[in-house]
Formats: C-alpha cells, structure tokens, sequence
C-alpha cells in the first residue's frame, strides 16, 4: 500500500487520455514490488522450481498445493504478468511469485471470552484444517488458509486431547466447524473502526482502471492508497461504470457451485475484508488463492492483498459495526468508479 504521487485531476486526465500506463512505468509502479517475504505457501499444484528467475532455465522442482516453503530471498526475474516480475529463491533455485502466498507461521494464545455476537477471527498460520467437533479425531471441515477471516461463536476445551478450538459459524453452510486456537487471532475492535472519519463522504473516491489493474483511494484531491488488483478475467469482466460500496462484511464465504459444470465454480470460505459495490456479488476483497496482483483473473471482483482489502473496508461506507458480520445499505455507500484507460 502506497499513495500515488499524482494529483487525483492528473491521475484523471492522464487515465482518459489513454496515458497512464507509461507514467506508472515511468514512476517504476509498472510492476508489483514485493514485502520482505519469508515464508510462501503453493497456491496451485504444478508450481516448478527453476534454477535460475527465468522460464526458460532448468526446471528442478514441481510443488504440490499447500507446500510451505522458506523464501530466502526475491528478486527481479522473467515477467509472470505485465507488472509482476518478482521470483522467491526457495532453497537453490527460484519460482515465480505470482503463485506463492507469503504467509507467516504465529502461533497465538487462547482468549476465552467471545462476546454474545461474536467476534472476527484471522488464522495467522500457513492454513490450518477444520473439523466437525473439537477434536483431532473427529471428521475434517474445509482448509482454512492465512489470512482468512471468520466469525468465532465460542470456545471448546478438549480435555482429554488438551486441545482448544474456536468455533466458528459459516452463514453460507449454516452450520459451525471448529479450528485450533492457536492457529487464530481474534481481531481487536479498535482494527474494525473506521478510517478517515473526519474526511467528508462526498471526498472519499475509490478509482479503478482495469487496464493498468490499478486501485486508487483519494480523500479529495489527495491519495491515500494505491494497490495493484486482479480484476475480472475472460467472461467474467469486472462492470465499468459508478457505483456504491453499499453492502459489506469482514468474512464472507463466497461460492458459485452453480457454474461448476461450465468450468467456473468456485469455494472459498473465509474471504476478507469484502466490500461489495454492486447487487451480484462483484466487490473489492482480500485473496488467499494467488498472489498475481496484475493480471485479470477473478470472477467479476477485484482482487486485492488482504492489507489493501481491510484498508478499504475500514475506510469505506457504510461503517460496519463490529459484532455485525454483514451489513446491507442499499443507497449508502462511497463512489467507485470503474473504467478501462485503454477503451
């Protein structure tokens, strides 16, 4: 997360003009420029191991999914989108970053007192499984992955295993699963509250161009956040257009089982920071299933690092209390606008 070092008129005039892509080159924001990253998780199977940044050296290695791998390093390699040419060196040789979740391994301490309502949960390990009752030996829910967020209902003690679970609630399953403790923080209200409060409504403006895959946040004339995002891909473009932030939750479960025969299903529980702009599910939100900010490849949302995400959540209309887990205003919200500098 960055400001942008143009005025928001500049940053328009040079959009509408078609020009704005060979700025953001000239600025050095034409590619996605990596945190320190320590650890990585395989989003994919199939991801190889190269032995040097380049597709076309020796490849030494094919990850399964959900690998875990120590990142020793990055560095500036062969372009994997047209602004992401980051590589991880893992052990001795290198793998694209675009496929790679960085993640941390935080291990946290129990906290017993859930408020009535609930309280929002962040895993903070690689991934961790979920199982159908507070035990080891009971049978497994879905993955949980780094990031993710959900709501915790209550606590579960296991005496004999000596295990502590969260119990959380998924309102698309209506139904509760439980997840180790230790692998979840419980997210403190003071990170729920909102942002820029004393910056009038009508001077929050989110812009999107597609083209360049660029997310912009302005408080009047002054940006606050620029992040590259992973737009709608082929068949399933993000709308161009005026919109409102007018329903949002911090954990949603999104899932499309319908378009699963057409090639275009999906399930993804535990999704954060999601704040949708139109009445079909399209949003902004953080990702857990790729790190290739830059190129087009959600189903109609716009993809983003779940610190931008939050960002965003927080900072947007309308304000989310914080033992509400989804909240629906219709004619509230901020303006996003959504265009193709390219058109």
């Amino acid at each position: 997360m960055t400001a942008f070092p143009l005025s928001r008129r500049d940053f328009l005039r040079l959009s509408g003009a078609g020009l704005l892509g060979a700025v953001l080159a000239e600025l050095r924001l034409d590619r996605v420029l990596a945190a320190s990253v320590k650890q990585a998780r395989t989003t994919l199977s199939g991801i190889s191991l190269y032995s040097e940044p380049s597709y076309k050296s020796k490849q030494l290695y094919i990850f399964n999914r959900d690998q875990v791998v120590d990142v020793l390093g990055q560095t500036a390699g062969d372009y994997g989108n047209p602004y992401n040419n980051i590589w991880f060196q893992i052990d001795k040789g290198y793998a694209y970053s675009g496929f790679l979740q960085p993640v941390e391994t935080n291990y946290q301490k129990p906290i017993f007192d859930i408020p009535a309502a609930g309280q929002l949960g962040e895993i903070t390990v690689p991934y961790s499984d979920t199982h159908i009752d507070s035990s080891t030996w009971s049978d497994r829910g879905y993955r949980v992955y780094y990031a993710t967020t959900h709501w915790v209902t209550g606590v579960a003690v296991n005496r004999y295993e000596k295990t502590i679970w969260y119990k959380i609630y998924d309102s698309e399953i209506h139904n509760s699963l439980y997840v180790q403790a230790s692998d979840m923080r419980l997210v403190p209200n003071d990170e729920l509250s909102p942002l820029s409060t004393n910056v009038p409504a009508s001077e929050k403006h989110i812009y999107v161009d597609v083209a360049t895959q660029l997310v912009t946040a302005f408080e009047g004339d002054k940006s606050v956040l620029t992040a590259r995002c992973s737009s709608g891909g082929k068949g399933t473009r993000t709308p161009l257009g005026d919109f409102l932030t007018f329903h949002k939750g911090p954990t949603i479960h999104m899932t499309n089982d319908g378009a699963a025969g057409a090639g275009r299903g999906y399930d993804l529980p535990g999704v954060p920071w999601v704040s949708f702009f139109t009445g079909t599910g399209d949003s902004f939100h953080g990702t857990y299933w790729h790190n290739d900010y830059g190129q087009p490849r959600s189903h109609g949302c716009v993809n983003l690092l779940p610190v931008d995400a939050k960002f965003i959540y927080r900072w947007t209309l309308p304000e989310v209390p914080v033992d509400v887990q989804y909240l629906y205003k219709p004619g509230e919200g901020t303006n996003v606008q959504i265009v193709s500098s390219n058109s």
